[in-house]
């Protein structure tokens, strides 16, 4: 199953400030995540300061592939998510840091020998993930949530992942905005911060 192609449109200004098409056809940023084979980030737009600036700036997204907004900013995508399969749901924590490293952000992944799915991360961000087509399963550290096409989350900064249990690819926008944790929360995250284990065979 392959989804449509998502055109954008960019409007902007001339020299007399009247309102005019900056834009119009395909996005020119989508980029498949080599590790995780079938995830695809199309980028759609971001923001680097509040307020944002109102121009005729150059194209945002043409720079490095980033998973969070910037600072003080936002990031629009839609992010195509295969199937979960057997042998991701086994081994996939052993390519998380490449898998992260491709979005610019190796300390996103949170996972560890106990987490309930390989893609558990966390930005310092508030989020909103629509689900356009398909199914999707939000996993947090003690709770799942069943998400059909309409289903909205507002994710304020949690431990999460993403689980496509449907058999089929699935489609999400997502609505990034930078943010700064509460410090009670950020205390309670520091506190759960665990030392890195040694891996197997390596010296004590």
């Amino acid at each position: 199953m392959s989804f449509p192609v998502i055109r954008r449109v960019v409007t902007g200004h001339d020299a007399e400030g009247r309102a005019v098409v900056a834009s119009d056809g395909p996005l020119p940023t989508v980029v498949e995540i080599a590790a995780i084979p079938g995830t695809v980030f199309h980028e759609v737009w971001s923001t680097s300061g509040t307020p944002a600036a109102v121009n005729n700036a150059p194209d945002p997204t043409t720079a490095a592939l980033m998973l969070p907004p910037p600072k003080q900013g936002t990031r629009m995508r839609f992010v195509d998510i295969p199937p979960d399969t057997p042998e991701f749901l086994s081994h996939g924590s052993t390519k998380m840091h490449a898998a992260f490293s491709e979005v610019g952000d190796a300390d996103a992944s949170t996972v560890k020998a106990d987490s309930p799915h390989p893609l558990m991360h966390r930005t310092e961000s508030v989020d909103y993930g629509v689900v356009i087509d398909g199914e999707m399963t939000l996993i947090l550290d003690d709770a799942e949530v069943a998400l059909a096409p309409g289903s909205v989350v507002i994710q304020r900064g949690t431990n999460h992942a993403w689980a496509n249990r449907s058999g089929r690819p699935c489609r999400m926008l997502f609505v990034l905005i930078d943010g700064i944790y509460d410090p009670a929360i950020a205390a309670a995250l520091a506190a759960t911060v665990q030392p890195a284990r040694p891996a197997l065979g390596a010296a004590r």
